[in-house]
């Protein structure tokens, strides 16, 4: 069945193109942490994908009452990017030998099961994400009716959806890995610092455009 998996790859496609705090939370942490915290990152958006693809597949009703409390979510998410933003400004450390060269830093289980949750969070407490997932399954599952096995198309189209986020979202941990064994302390404090100010402005702009887009809608 090839519609839906080139049906898939343009849902994936336009996913993994949008600009939103995820992709710089996931170059940020694999230039400042490593590898193993990118996929962290990854995991952690991934899971949050998986679980609104989900619920507003199952549990339309349930989607519907979360969407009624977009704002609150949209505070609590914005909350959470300017208080990781100002964390990241201002408190950020990196870690420097001697010779003022990066030192890998060993990282126990807590630390890489807060990053998979700081990704978790990030992305879930979008409500564009809210957004994309509710439209998408809608217009999926009525296209899937026209298939000669609907449930098979939409799974198709959303395992393959997935599948391309995930790969497109390990490339970028691979190539900000690279990039980090050519930086030194200094740039990497400013990419630090660059990082904070675009969380920061993420989560001024989240608030502001919610709560513009519901006293407009009223």
């Amino acid at each position: 069945m090839l519609a839906p998996v080139l049906k898939g790859l343009l849902l994936g496609f336009l996913l993994a193109i949008s600009v939103g705090p995820v992709i710089f939370a996931i170059i940020r942490h694999s230039i400042s942490h490593g590898k193993l915290a990118g996929y962290m990152i990854v995991a952690g958006i991934s899971a949050s994908d998986i679980l609104l693809l989900l619920v507003s597949h199952f549990f339309t009703q349930l989607f519907h009452s979360l969407m009624a409390h977009k704002t609150a979510i949209a505070i609590a998410g914005s909350i959470f990017l300017i208080v990781l933003g100002l964390y990241t400004l201002f408190f950020k450390k990196i870690a420097v030998s001697n010779e003022n060269s990066l030192i890998d830093k060993e990282y126990k289980t807590h630390h890489y099961i807060g990053m998979f949750f700081s990704g978790f969070l990030i992305n879930i407490l979008n409500p564009a994400v809210f957004l994309f997932w509710f439209a998408w399954t809608a217009a999926i599952h009525a296209d899937a009716e026209s298939a000669p096995n609907p449930p098979q198309y939409q799974f198709i189209v959303f395992a393959t959806c997935l599948l391309f986020v995930l790969l497109t979202d390990l490339m970028k941990v691979s190539m900000a890995v690279k990039l980090r064994n050519q930086l030194t302390p200094k740039v990497l404090r400013t990419i630090n610092k660059i990082s904070g100010i675009i969380l920061i402005g993420f989560g001024i702009s989240l608030i502001g455009g919610v709560l513009f887009w519901g006293s407009s809608s009223h």
